[in-house]
């Protein structure tokens, strides 16, 4: 099956590269803004002229005109400006299916990205270690070849976080043969543990290196605190603290996409609990006239589950079982941390310890994570009994 694929390596552009890609990433923001606004607030007048709504060809006749008038908007190849109006156009598509809320401005720091086609990118490998990528109007950029590039490049996305530039490729690949149909998992995520199967395994998380990671943005932030609102100082501990939450981020991120993986190459099907996260997550505090109790307590609860990334890890299972035509069943999660899969029994003293589960009723001892994933695996297995056990599907997409 072929399948369209990301892949990011860090890119190591010189000092006017970088300005000048920065450039690049404003304009593109306010062609960006700009058609936003056209489309927000003159749609109307344009109707009445034209006999049509405003759409990405009738916008891009209009960039060029922009690009004769405007000379910092012709200094920034017309490629990745077109990109941004395809952007804007697939929002408003997004937008009025219900897939999305309405399309929002770009911030100055928050977007600081460019896309170009593949027809105007041309990649041309140095070593086992680096390769270089060809940019319009800036030339050959160093990136690190970390990882093979594989298949057929079909865009690539240029943008800047806290750790510096990457280059994203998106490409066309053909993946591995999918799972027997007879393999069934069923996961069961936590804060101790963040993951745990039926089968009894529970993968490495890196939450130590996280926690490290998130503690010193906090204390970077304390020390911007501390400092004169717009000196130097102030934004270096920002920068400091923001590069802190990025590697946070990114190590959060590769854990779960080793693990998502290695779960969708093995297993037709997963059965996952169906949980409400921002429900799980929302505050404590209360109100003046009900004040909450254990806000601390719960904070950290919080910061926890959020920390573990348990909705990432669902995004990227699943699409990755669809892509090898494997489903993904979600069950409802009551019950599954306190039921004892021998007997049945339901008792919130099975569980003696946070880690430790043994059924009071028929003595059944198990580690507790691996015993609810087994109930979860169960739940997703047995046939739906009501509208109350109903399950949610998720298959492999039509292809």
């Amino acid at each position: 099956m072929i399948v369209a694929r990301g892949m990011t390596y860090r890119l190591y552009p010189t000092q006017t590269q970088a300005e000048a890609l920065s450039r690049f990433a404003g304009t593109c923001r306010a062609v960006y803004n700009a058609a936003l606004e056209q489309r927000t607030h003159y749609w109307r007048p344009f109707l009445r002229a034209h006999g049509k709504h405003i759409s990405f060809a009738s916008q891009g006749r209009e960039l060029t005109q922009l690009r004769a008038s405007f000379d910092w908007i012709e200094a920034c190849p017309i490629d990745c400006q077109q990109q941004a109006l395809r952007d804007l156009d697939q929002a408003f598509t997004n937008f009025f299916a219900g897939r999305a809320g309405y399309p929002r401005p770009r911030r100055k720091h928050a977007n600081v990205s460019i896309r170009f086609p593949s027809c105007r990118l041309t990649v041309k490998r140095l070593n086992r270690r680096n390769a270089t990528i060809r940019v319009p109007k800036l030339g050959r950029i160093r990136f690190r070849l970390s990882r093979p590039l594989q298949g057929h490049v079909a865009n690539a996305t240029i943008s800047r976080d806290p750790l510096g530039w990457r280059v994203t490729f998106v490409t066309h690949v053909e993946i591995d043969t999918p799972p027997a149909a007879d393999r069934i998992v069923g996961i069961d995520r936590g804060v101790t543990c963040s993951t745990a199967t039926s089968d009894g395994e529970m993968p490495f998380f890196p939450r130590e290196a996280i926690t490290v990671s998130e503690a010193k943005a906090r204390a970077h932030q304390l020390t911007a605190s501390k400092r004169c609102n717009g000196s130097h100082r102030r934004a270096k501990a920002l920068k400091f603290a923001a590069r802190q939450r990025a590697r946070a981020a990114r190590q959060r991120k590769h854990a779960n996409h080793v693990e998502t993986t290695r779960i969708a190459r093995r297993y037709h099907t997963v059965v996952l609990e169906d949980l409400r996260i921002k429900n799980m997550t929302r505050t404590a505090r209360g109100t003046l006239e009900e004040p909450g109790r254990n806000i601390k307590q719960k904070a950290k609860l919080n910061r926890s589950i959020l920390d573990t990334g348990w909705g990432q890890y669902e995004t990227l299972l699943t699409y990755k079982v669809a892509e090898r035509a494997g489903t993904l069943i979600l069950v409802p999660a009551r019950n599954t941390s306190r039921r004892c899969p021998e007997c049945g029994h339901v008792s919130a003293r099975n569980r003696e310890t946070q880690a430790l589960f043994r059924c009071v009723e028929c003595g059944h001892k198990a580690h507790a994570d691996v015993n609810a994933a087994i109930n979860i695996l169960r739940a997703g297995t047995r046939p739906s009994r009501g509208e109350s056990s109903a399950r949610k599907s998720r298959a492999a997409p039509a292809t």
